[in-house]
Order: structure tokens, then sequence, then C-alpha cells
């Protein structure tokens, strides 16, 4: 699980709520209409833009990838494909029927190696499971990123039609108060959605779908490698180019193998 979203998350919204409620009460900052106006003219907004299917698509993604730390780290994957370069070296590419991985890339890699289908039509699937991976990535990103820019907009929205029933209302002093809730308390709505969830969630995205594709990249030109024979002690040191110059010691055992 990846604790620091959640903690992220969770911090940014209680610093804001605790300094709401310093000098107020819940009720003071709770307006149903303007609410109302942000959340269903930003889900509005939303499905104009994207498909519903889409949309759904991108609330589950963008929750499992932000609160569930599945990318494995390089240095993880490059020992493992070293140790199926060793297993294949000794054995050829049937040893790998019996490998199995937490990685799901990585378990169809080897599945289509095992099968026996030649290097370019393995080298084909993975390069279009990487591409329709990253499209994926792309349109949660983009609807987490059309909610940020309508919910601020949204709650602008709201501001003025809680203006304009302010002055329209400006002989009945009790009416003044709700309508100026509404005007003020949009904009807030809007910009808290949009700072707090949605753009951080979009961001998250963006990264999660880069480390993705790197660790995809890494997985691709292992299996080539392996696939073409080559030394495991050449593929590892090759692939120490995906880590940061400090994590390289870590593979030292892997090159001297």
């Amino acid at each position: 699980m990846d604790i620091l979203t959640l903690v992220g998350l969770v911090a940014g919204v209680l610093i804001v709520v605790l300094a709401m409620l310093a000098n107020a009460s819940v009720m003071t900052f709770l307006n149903l209409p303007g609410l109302a106006i942000v959340l269903g003219g930003t889900f509005a907004v939303t499905l104009v833009k994207f498909r519903l299917s889409s949309v759904m698509s991108a609330f589950r993604l963008a929750f499992s990838a932000a609160f569930k730390e599945q990318v494995a780290r390089p240095t993880e994957l490059i020992r493992e494909v070293g140790e199926l370069a060793m297993v294949v070296r000794k054995e050829g590419i049937l040893g790998l029927e019996d490998h199995q991985t937490t990685d799901g890339f990585l378990q169809k890699a080897i599945n289509l190696c095992v099968d026996g289908h030649p290097p370019e039509l393995v080298e084909e699937a993975l390069n279009q499971e990487t591409q329709q991976t990253a499209e994926r990535y792309e349109v949660s990103e983009r609807v987490f990123r059309g909610i940020g820019e309508s919910a601020p907009a949204i709650g602008m929205l709201g501001t003025l039609v809680g203006l304009v029933q302010m002055l329209n209302t400006l002989d009945d002093p009790s009416s003044i108060g709700p309508a100026m809730a509404i005007a003020l308390l949009t904009t807030l709505y809007g910009a808290f959605i949009a700072q707090l969830i949605a753009l951080p969630l979009a961001d998250k995205l963006q990264l999660k779908a880069e480390d993705e594709a790197r660790n995809q990249l890494l997985i691709t030109t292992s299996i080539r490698n392996i696939m073409r024979g080559e030394n495991p002690r050449v593929m590892t040191e090759l692939l120490s180019s995906f880590v940061n110059p400090e994590q390289r010691t870590g593979l030292a055992p892997e090159r001297e193998a």
C-alpha cells in the first residue's frame, strides 16, 4: 500500500478542515445548495468531456494506483530477470515453465517465451501491452485534470448565482446571508476538490504511468536479450541504466554471477 498518498490526502484535508473549524462550526461551512452546484456541475461537465465508462475506469485506476504500491522497483526486476537469464543459460527457454512471478507483465512475457513464439512476436505483443497500459493511464489522468479544471470554474459559477440572488433580494435582509453563503462557499468547494483531491491524484497517475512504462521497457529489453542468449552478467550491466547510480551497487552480485 502506498501509505504516503493516503497520509498526504488525509493530512491536507485535516489541515484545511481544522483551520476552518478553528473559530466556527461545521454548519458554518456546510451549504447544501452550493455543494450540489459544485458536485453536480463538475460531474455533468466531466460526462460531457468523457464517456461514462472512461470516468468509471479512471476512478478505479486512480484509487488502485494511488493507494496500492503495485509498481515493482527496478532493482528487484533486474535481479529477477538476471535469475531468469541464468536459468535459460543452463536449462534453455523451457526452464522458465515453472517460474511464477508477482509481476503480471513479466509473467505474460515468460508465458509467451515458453509457448515457443518467435522473438519478434513476443516483443510486438509486449510493446502493444505497454502502449495500451500507457493509454489507460493517460485517459485516467486527463479525467482527473478535467475535474481539477472544472471544479473551480463551477465554483465561480455558483458564486455568480449567489451574488445574483443576493442582489435581487436586497430588500429582504434575511435572504442576504444564505445567498452570500452560496456565493462564497461554492468557490471554496471548487478549490477544495481541485487542489486537494483531483489534481494530486492526476499527478500521482502520471507518476505511476511513468514508473509502469519504465518497468515494462526494462522487462521487454530483458526478454529480448534473454531470447538472444545474452550473457546474464552483460545483460545486468546493460539494465543498470534503469536505476540511479547509487542503487547500482546493490546489483553487484548479479554482475558477478
